[in-house]
């Protein structure tokens, strides 16, 4: 895989956009490898208050998330961009080994080298149980399809 990750910075609206929305589909895929793939190989994140640097360790904290995080859906909806940082927000919904239910809401900073890959990533996270006929979030497993409203259009 190419060490280019188009859109390049500077970001202007249409860009940034396309760059929030390449990251959803990536993450909506739960491929750990595949995700880490979109950041350098020293890549630093604040994921809450986990802190790590590296693509090994991405896909580590990955592959973990998502063996917890059942039936994940993710949507995410550009905040702010300004040169080669996007300020993104998100949900996801997810189910626990017991079948309880989950919206997470967060925000993310992200930092981009100038081939596109980022390099900074930091998440704030909060998690608010809902009923399963709360859920929003309702595609096949994998990417959002085009049609499926996004985060504004839901009210979140």
């Amino acid at each position: 895989m190419s060490d280019t990750r188009p859109p390049l910075p500077p970001f202007d609206a249409e860009t940034a956009a396309r760059k929030a929305r390449g990251a959803e589909d990536a993450w909506n895929t739960r491929d750990p490898e595949r995700v880490s793939l979109a950041y350098t190989p020293d890549s630093w994140w604040r994921n809450r208050s986990e802190f790590f640097s590296g693509r090994e360790a991405i896909v580590v904290f990955l592959t973990r998330k998502w063996q917890r995080e059942r039936e994940y859906r993710l949507i995410k909806e550009v905040w702010a961009f300004h040169g080669n940082r996007i300020a993104a927000r998100f949900a996801y919904e997810w189910h626990d080994e017991a079948g309880d239910w989950f919206r997470s809401h967060g925000n993310e900073q992200w930092e981009f080298t100038e081939t596109g890959l980022m390099r900074r990533r930091e998440a704030s996270i909060n998690d608010v149980a809902i009923s399963e006929g709360e859920r929003k979030f309702h595609w096949p497993q994998g990417p959002r399809p085009a049609d499926h409203p996004g985060l504004s259009d839901l009210g979140l």
